[in-house]
């Protein structure tokens, strides 16, 4: 997140208001955010408060203390009962909103669509998701590249991301033939 002195910097010192970060609050301006840190925040949201520290794994068995090390757990400084509504939200996009591609039958998924504008072409689609919303197993972000809006490409997909995790198959085959063709326009 940008801070005061980055404003000052750009702008003079006391020549920047709320009006110059309004568009912070809805994912851009001066905000830089890596598809990692969305995932995380997605695991966040899921887990009402807190996360673990993103790491890849090779391989558990013969070298454990890299697992180990990695399986801190962090708090953030917010209150639980923020979550739950943002969470709610999360379900209600998914239910009715622009993130009903990711529906499927038998998890409540929560997720959120994203469109990044993109100056050399077309937009990027984005969407973060998590499920299930109770005793949620996976967190996780969708980002394809020049594919348009969020709730086409990326919902899509983190659909059925979620249900081959979770179910181990896949049940819609008409949105998987939809993003595998790639035709989001």
């Amino acid at each position: 997140m940008p801070d005061a002195q980055l404003y000052d910097r750009c702008y003079g010192k006391g020549r920047w208001k709320a009006s110059t970060i309004r568009s912070l609050d809805i994912g851009q301006g001066e905000l830089l955010i890596t598809p990692l840190q969305m995932a995380n925040f997605a695991a966040i949201v899921a887990n009402r408060g807190y996360y673990y520290t993103p790491h890849l794994v090779k391989q558990i068995g013969e070298q454990p203390t890299i697992l180990a090390k990695a399986l801190g757990k962090h708090e953030v400084a917010i209150d639980r009962a923020y979550f739950e509504f943002i969470a709610n939200a999360m379900q209600e996009g998914v239910e009715g909103g622009t993130s009903w591609r990711a529906r499927v039958k038998g998890i409540t998924i929560c997720a959120k669509t994203g469109t990044s504008e993109n100056p050399h072409g077309e937009d990027h689609s984005i969407c973060i998701a998590f499920a299930p919303r109770e005793d949620p197993q996976i967190a996780l972000v969708v980002c394809v590249e020049n594919a348009g809006w969020g709730s086409r490409a990326a919902a899509s997909v983190a659909g059925l991301l979620t249900e081959k995790y979770l179910k181990g198959a896949i049940s819609r085959p008409w949105i998987q033939h939809y993003v595998l063709k790639g035709d989001f326009f």
